[in-house]
């Protein structure tokens, strides 16, 4: 046997020594799967379809093309969806809701078969929604801020007994927003308004009975004075009147002459006098 015969015969045991390494690769690679951390695995056997059980972490053997595995996870994620609902007045609200969901790990099966992969996706949006119009509906549209932590209590409540039906698992249920529509906001807005007026109607009409009652309180004194003063007048004579007159006369003579800028045209010449001539 030659040299190049030799060689050839080398390469071909090499060739089918790689070839079955890799058949064999390519088996083992398909009878294993592995479940990574915060999953499960459900199994599709073709003959025995949904196995009961899940399977937990790790890597794990199967019997290719009879047996399949689907990964769910079944760590808690959030969701958050909105909501155009109607209070018991009729009035139309905004609400956001965001709840954080998980799988109920011991029903797995049931929510493959039931729901799918996607199950979330397909039930809380729908189940939200119904919640979220059920109880806004119980109230009106202002107390949906005064009474916000009992609405919130009762949304949460309803959510997570609708959610459990599914075989879903919610560890939290938030409001995060809430607003009106435009007519409210408008009403509101109105009513404040309204307010005001009201309140500046009744300061103007304790205003004019104030200056009602402080002008009966004038007239009535100085009817009280006039009275005075005629009984006086009446019992000593005109002599108090004259008295005043005297004691003004007086008030305004002194006034005057502390006031350099007053002089006096005497009748009899055409001379300027001062009353302060050393000024």
């Amino acid at each position: 046997m030659s040299n190049a015969q030799k060689a050839a015969n080398v390469l071909t045991n090499v060739a089918r020594a790689a070839f079955a390494i890799g058949i064999g690769g390519a088996a083992a690679n398909s009878c294993l799967y592995t479940v990574d951390g915060g999953q499960r695995a459900v199994i599709f056997d073709r003959f025995q379809g949904v196995k009961p059980n899940t399977v937990g972490e790790g890597t794990h053997f199967l019997v290719p093309w009879l047996q399949k595995p689907f990964i769910f996870d079944i760590r808690t994620r959030p969701h958050t969806f909105s909501s155009i609902s109607g209070t018991k007045d009729l009035q139309m609200v905004n609400l956001t809701l965001r709840v954080l969901s998980r799988p109920e790990v011991s029903r797995l099966s049931d929510i493959f078969q039931t729901l799918g992969l996607e199950y979330d996706e397909k039930v809380l949006p729908s189940i939200g929604n119904e919640v979220l119009k059920a109880v806004v509906a119980q109230f009106n549209a202002d107390q949906l801020l005064t009474d916000r932590p009992h609405v919130s209590a009762l949304v949460r409540e309803s959510l997570i007994r609708r959610a459990k039906d599914f075989n879903i698992v919610l560890d939290d249920v938030a409001i995060t927003h809430l607003s009106y529509g435009a007519e409210f906001s408008k009403a509101v807005e109105q009513k404040q308004v309204a307010q005001q007026e009201a309140e500046r109607s009744k300061f103007v009409v304790m205003k004019a009975e104030q200056e009602r009652r402080a002008a009966i309180i004038r007239a009535e004194g100085e009817s009280e004075s006039a009275k005075l003063i005629s009984d006086a007048t009446a019992a000593a004579g005109m002599g108090l009147i004259e008295l005043r007159k005297i004691e003004a006369a007086k008030e305004n003579a002194a006034s005057m002459a502390r006031n350099g800028n007053v002089v006096y045209l005497p009748s009899n010449n055409n001379m300027l006098l001062g009353v302060n001539p050393g000024r």
